[in-house]
């Protein structure tokens, strides 16, 4: 059982959803390693107490749990699979939690990976945003060992409050590019129901209100929807982290020979907004589409 003091947990990537992660793990008195990029990023952690890692290699010698959450497949395979990265110097026993979204595939093969060195891997992707990683409150999609979850379950409460086990390696990943594909069609309504609003002559935020709490009612509705209307598009999901897990979806599907053409149509949106130079804002941005 981990407790803060049989426990040092390590934390790469200290991004808009990061930090948060990161702060309550120490929050909760865990000696914190962190590790990410760009230090600048971690200094409020390194103020209140982590320890700064130099390398993904540092903190996998310091620590016996390790979180990641970091942007793209290409930086959770340098980070676990390098040379110096986290399989090669974490150590027989370890938990490794990988945070990011990702490929499934990747998830499958780190874990074959780490299985040889007895280390556990799971991968535990999330939904809820820069909001749900603030206050707590995200949903975590789990797929690894049993006993592994059962090992890890304490430290995920205390960061989210929907935590799901959904079965072997990979699954976690795979139910996040089911959540990725909700969400991909539904923006497009959201934002579309707005400007029809503002087209029609209505008071946009007076349309919230009704239709939040209907039939309509969705976390991009309630959440994004306000931001739009107040013009922040700050991220609190990039657009080209949605793009990447957009493409994900699409080529897992294509191996299912299955078609999704709503994916496939708000990625193709979205690839017009990285066009106008929309890249680092957030997914609230797709507004823009019809705005501007």
């Amino acid at each position: 059982m981990f407790t803060p003091k049989n426990t040092v947990i390590g934390f790469i990537g200290i991004g808009v959803m990061g930090k948060s992660m990161a702060g309550h793990l120490l929050n909760a008195g865990y000696p914190l390693v962190v590790y990410s990029r760009t230090k600048e990023k971690a200094a409020e952690l390194l103020e209140k107490g982590a320890e700064w890692g130099e390398t993904p290699k540092e903190v996998a010698e310091k620590a016996s749990v390790i979180f990641t959450m970091v942007g793209y497949p290409k930086d959770v395979e340098e980070i676990y699979l390098g040379e110096n990265g986290l399989i090669q110097n974490a150590r027989e026993g370890n938990y490794l939690i990988d945070m990011t979204t990702s490929a499934p595939s990747l998830a499958v093969k780190i874990y074959e990976q780490a299985k040889k060195r007895g280390i556990q891997v799971i991968d535990a992707p999330v939904s809820g945003g820069d909001v749900g990683a603030r206050e707590a409150k995200l949903s975590i999609m789990v797929g690894c060992e049993e006993a592994a979850f059962a090992a890890v379950h304490p430290l995920l409460e205390l960061l989210g409050t929907n935590i799901v086990y959904q079965g072997e390696p990979g699954a976690g990943q795979h139910t996040k590019m089911s959540n990725q594909i909700a969400i991909a069609s539904n923006m497009i309504g959201v934002c579309e129901a707005i400007i029809y609003a503002e087209k029609a002559g209505l008071n946009p935020e007076n349309v919230l209100k009704s239709i939040t709490t209907g039939a309509a009612g969705s976390w991009s509705l309630n959440n994004l929807a306000p931001r739009m209307l107040q013009g922040n598009f700050e991220p609190g999901f990039y657009i080209k982290h949605f793009i990447k897990d957009m493409k994900i979806a699409l080529d897992e599907a294509e191996q299912m020979d299955m078609e999704v053409p709503g994916l496939a149509l708000a990625k193709s949106l979205y690839d017009q907004l990285v066009e106008r130079g929309e890249e680092n804002s957030g997914t609230q941005a797709l507004y823009k589409y019809w705005k501007y």
